[in-house]
């Protein structure tokens, strides 16, 4: 197939640090090069793909920093850019949220929409309501629950190539926490179970500047401890050893997530995961297999002390069943010959049986 995939600016593809969506169109973009099809991918120019790259801008609006003012018209810049190429394409797969919608409903061409981010915010909802004929795929069935009514085609959970990551199978020697510091991420509950159970946390994170003013209230006292190690933001590269040499990924948030891609890398690398069960957290941790799913800070510290009955091989045996990057792509071409040929879509059950 011909398909472009239409990915945020704000950072490269991959991300050279922190970008979880990001990270997903690479992934998904090479897949579909590796399998043979026809991609291109419109980002930032400092993007690295063996797709045909269309640079939007030089380089990702994040690193910038102050030197972007307005980061809204390189988006606007790219949507005028998309539409006048969208004739080129079988699909055109957003990973933009809403920005392209007016868009796509003028021009009228092949497209579907990956929604990568929380759908519980009122504006939010009024405006997909607005513009109900646009093809939606959620990340998990607990995305969709605020907006249950949408035109949902499919669920496609993220996945990662399956050479991405070595695993480890020998016991960690610390709890990790990666991620950005922020309320919902609950940095503050991994650091309590350290000090309960006397096990060392490393915390790798990024901290964004809406986020400051709380990291300087309510978390920065909270990292002058003996056992609590802030090594900061980390790229791809620094993540086997991080998450491999980790006896457990600690994953206590405090939000309904709609896909923590961080629990797939954690499970690449053979390491469990303790977490609450909030958002899309019990669809993609297998209780007494790839983790432990918690409700609170003494059932978190409790199965710490449980963590060694779990596998490290099955673990990484589940990840390569259900959250490798080939299976991502085959559940959206699926998707994608479908909106193509103007065929039914498939039933949630149908959809995952035709990609096994």
């Amino acid at each position: 197939m011909r398909v472009a995939q239409v990915a945020p600016l704000y950072e490269s593809v991959p991300p050279m640090l922190y970008g979880g969506t990001e990270r997903v169109v690479s992934y998904l973009t090479e897949e579909l090069v590796t399998e043979g099809h026809d991609v291109t991918l419109y980002a930032s120019g400092d993007s690295v793909t063996t797709a045909e790259l269309r640079p939007i801008c030089e380089q990702a609006l994040r690193l910038k920093g102050a030197d972007v003012t307005d980061p809204l018209a390189d988006h606007i810049r790219m949507l005028e850019i998309v539409a006048q190429d969208a004739s080129e394409f079988d699909i055109v797969h957003f990973h933009i949220d809403y920005l392209h919608f007016p868009v796509t409903r003028r021009h009228n061409f092949p497209a579907v929409t990956t929604l990568h981010g929380r759908l519980d915010i009122p504006e939010v909802q009024a405006l997909f309501r607005e513009f109900p004929e646009m093809n939606l795929v959620s990340i998990s069935d607990a995305q969709r629950e605020p907006m249950i009514w949408a035109n949902w085609v499919g669920t496609v959970q993220h996945g990662l190539p399956e050479d991405l990551y070595s695993p480890t199978y020998t016991k960690g020697k610390y709890l990790a926490f990666i991620g950005r510091i922020s309320p919902e991420k609950r940095v503050d509950r991994a650091i309590e179970v350290a000090k309960r159970t006397g096990i060392p946390l490393k915390i790798a994170a990024k901290i964004d500047k809406a986020d400051q003013d709380y990291f300087d209230a309510e978390i920065k006292g909270l990292l002058d401890h003996p056992l609590v190690e802030y090594i900061g933001e980390i790229g791809e590269h620094e993540k086997a050893e991080f998450f491999g040499n980790a006896s457990a990924l600690m994953f206590l948030i405090d939000w309904q997530e709609p896909f923590g891609l961080v629990l797939t890398e954690a499970m690449a690398c053979g390491t469990p995961i303790i977490a609450y069960g909030m958002g899309s957290v019990p669809e993609v941790i297998d209780e007494g297999v790839t983790g432990y799913i918690v409700d609170g800070i003494d059932a978190a510290a409790k199965a710490v002390g449980r963590i060694d009955a779990l596998d490290r091989r099955n673990i990484r045996t589940v990840f390569e069943q259900r959250f490798s990057a080939s299976r991502m792509c085959h559940d959206y071409l699926n998707i994608y010959q479908r909106i193509r040929d103007g065929e039914p879509y498939l039933s949630e059950g149908e959809l995952r049986s035709s990609a096994a």
